[in-house]
């Protein structure tokens, strides 16, 4: 089954440009030096019918589903519970409405961690004792070691965050792992046979909890998909120059690129 996945945001949790900067990609003409918070969507056809799955719903989602024409979203799948990947889970509440009204609240699958930062940030939504009448129409689901969609099967890829253990996804012959700092072994058995694989590249200079470009090219050479895009990108990374050193195969992602892929 083929499908088109899309990249919400490419950027960091302080995007780019970064309040207060005026470095040489934050003052860029180039749109692609433009980064929202990290997120992605995937689309296919079943039966006919649009399906679509967002991954991470960040402060920037509303423009972000805006630009690209967003009238439904039948799941979303958190990789963790930080600020910029969930705080626009508030504007799924239009969408949600009209995806209850077909069968029921839109489910959000996420690790425990995850479920319980959103039952606080949002305890509005989440709380037995709610009672604001507009709240989104969602509802809590565990992740899976393998969670079917209208056909198309996600499966989380454990990654380290820092510290904190996190998840990337798989969706067919494609992966999307983003604010990794380090692919433990057992989960490269989870990237086998991928013909495209979305990978968080920081900057050049190390960070305790986010791969370096450097890193992150390694795992690309190791993982061997067909296409390598990267994600989550500082302010340090200016797209032309950057892709200009990439080896063929490889590339920074950017806000709005949509790509085919294999479900």
């Amino acid at each position: 089954m083929e499908g088109l996945l899309t990249f919400l945001g490419t950027g960091t949790s302080m995007g780019v440009p970064t309040l207060g900067c005026s470095c040489a990609v934050c003052t860029s003409s180039d749109p692609r030096d433009r980064r929202l918070r990290p997120s992605a969507l995937i689309r296919w056809h079943e039966s006919g019918v649009e399906r679509v799955v967002v991954i991470d719903t960040g402060p920037d989602f509303r423009e972000q589903g805006l630009r690209a024409g967003l009238s439904r979203v039948d799941a979303i799948f958190y990789t963790h519970g930080h600020a910029d990947h969930i705080l626009g889970l508030d504007d799924l509440r239009p969408l949600s409405y009209g995806m209850a009204r077909e069968g029921g609240p839109i489910p959000l699958y996420s690790s425990e961690d995850t479920a319980e930062t959103l039952r606080r940030v949002y305890d509005y939504t989440f709380s037995p004792a709610a009672t604001y009448p507009m709240r989104p129409r969602v509802s809590i689901e565990a992740l899976a070691e393998k969670t079917p969609v209208h056909g198309v099967d996600f499966l989380p890829v454990p990654v380290r965050h820092g510290k904190q253990q996190i998840f990337g996804f798989r969706f067919g012959r494609a992966a999307y792992l983003t604010d990794v700092s380090e692919i433990p072994e057992e989960s490269f058995e989870l990237l086998k046979g991928l013909e495209c694989v979305v990978l968080s590249a920081l900057r050049h200079k190390p960070h305790p909890s986010h791969a370096t470009l450097g890193q992150a090219m390694a795992w690309a050479e190791r993982i061997g998909a067909r296409q390598t895009w990267f994600t989550h990108i500082a302010h340090d990374l200016g797209h032309a120059e950057t892709n200009r050193n990439l080896p063929q195969g490889v590339a920074l992602a950017y806000d709005g690129l949509s790509v085919p892929v294999i479900l």
